[in-house]
């Protein structure tokens, strides 16, 4: 039951990610007549030199990549793109025929602002949901199948690619707004990847070590883990506490810790995404060991 309803939040996921996409192109990048990137950049200089429609190319396109994504990466990673490959054209041109000439502002650095964080949310939200956005997502992954190369970087290469082969009918000035566009997209996708997995991680370095490991463990209800040191100077032994608390326990961390030892030294780091008991699964209480 649970794998189920796994599976159906994924699929609401990605819905919803491609009608946001959609809607990104639709109100900022269309109307704008702004570069883009990845399979709206190819389908956009398409529709310039053939007059195919946007919606249309970008289907067929989804198609191919998606038959060589099967053919090279597997069909596992094929059908959790399939969905995004057929929905986001789809929703594309009903959205064509819903809003029609809608534009809610001429101004290109608006366009360009909230065309990147519209894209880089719904990429982020698909990418978090299990699955590919399609398209020019594929090349890069066979690249880094076969040779090794990295998906960031072909992605950034192909991109820029793509806004360069637009330059044949915009100014040389849109391809700064197009370079604009790309670095807000990634910069908010970067953001939705880590959004509510951010932790903050501490270590504590005293002679009161236990005192404090209990008032945590008793008032902070987190883990601990106690680290065995040794002081590089006069080579004393010591304990270290390392701890991995939310945002808003650091604090009440904080004063614990200095209420018993004024002078401990204390390290505190922000850590991108924390996996285990009380963060990923839930907590699961266990009664202590005595020492013998």
């Amino acid at each position: 039951m649970k794998d189920y309803n796994k599976t159906w939040l994924a699929i609401l996921m990605v819905i919803l990610g491609n009608t946001l996409y959609s809607l990104t192109v639709k109100l900022f990048i269309l109307p704008a007549n702004l570069m883009s990137c990845g399979t709206t950049g190819i389908a956009l200089v398409v529709n310039h030199l053939f007059r195919i429609p946007i919606p249309v190319f970008i289907l067929c396109f989804n198609v191919v990549m998606l038959s060589v994504g099967w053919a090279v990466l597997g069909r596992q990673f094929a059908m959790t793109t399939i969905l995004s490959s057929v929905f986001y054209p789809v929703a594309l041109e009903v959205l064509n025929r819903l809003l029609g000439d809608v534009m809610l502002t001429d101004n290109v650095m608006l366009n360009v602002l909230f065309g990147g964080m519209g894209l880089g949310l719904s990429l982020g939200i698909v990418v978090r949901a299990g699955a590919s956005t399609g398209g020019m997502d594929i090349p890069p992954l066979i690249l880094e199948h076969y040779f090794r190369i990295p998906i960031s970087l072909s992605l950034w290469a192909f991109d820029f690619i793509i806004l360069l082969t637009q330059t044949i009918y915009h100014p040389l000035e849109d391809l700064l707004y197009g370079v604009l566009l790309i670095l807000t997209i990634s910069m908010t996708l970067n953001k939705v990847m880590l959004l509510g997995t951010s932790k903050t991680e501490v270590k504590i370095v005293s002679d009161l070590a236990p005192q404090i490991q209990q008032e945590v463990l008793a008032k902070v209800d987190r883990g601990v883990t106690l680290l065995h040191g040794e002081g590089g100077y006069l080579h004393n032994p010591t304990e270290v506490i390392l701890s991995v608390v939310s945002n808003h326990e650091l604090p009440k961390l904080e004063q614990l810790a200095r209420q018993i030892d004024p002078d401990c030294f204390m390290i505190i780091s922000r850590v991108s995404e924390v996996w285990g008991r009380g963060f990923s699964y839930s907590k699961q209480h266990q009664p202590a060991k005595e020492k013998r």
